[in-house]
C-alpha cells in the first residue's frame, strides 16, 4: 500500500525508490531527489532494543546526508495520511 502511494510523487518530479541501500543499511524508501528516506515502523519499532537500533542507525544515516521521515505502520496503510505527511516535508 505504502509503495503505490508513494508512487503518486513522481507527478511532482519525486522518484521514489523502495529498498534502497544507503551504506551498509537498506532504507524502506528512498525520495532520491530530496535525499528523503521513509522507514515504515510496526509495533517492534516501540521496543527499547529495536529502539536504539534505530537510533543508530538514524545517526549513521543523517550522516550519509540523508533526513529521515518515520511513519508508523497504521498510518502508512492510510493512503492519504502517508502522503500528506511526506508532502509536507518535501514542502509541496
Amino acid at each position: 500500500m505504502a509503495w503505490k502511494t508513494l508512487r503518486e510523487l513522481r507527478k511532482h518530479g519525486f522518484a521514489v525508490r523502495r529498498q534502497h541501500p544507503i551504506g551498509p543499511y537498506i532504507a524502506d524508501f528512498a525520495v532520491m531527489k530530496a535525499r528523503l528516506v521513509i522507514e515504515v515502523d510496526g509495533a517492534i519499532h516501540e521496543r527499547d532494543d529495536v529502539r536504539a537500533r534505530d537510533e543508530l542507525r538514524e545517526q549513521k544515516i543523517i550522516g550519509e546526508g540523508w533526513r529521515i521521515l518515520r511513519v508508523d505502520a497504521q498510518t502508512a496503510m492510510s493512503a492519504d495520511h502517508l502522503l500528506g505527511l511526506v508532502c509536507k516535508e518535501l514542502g509541496l
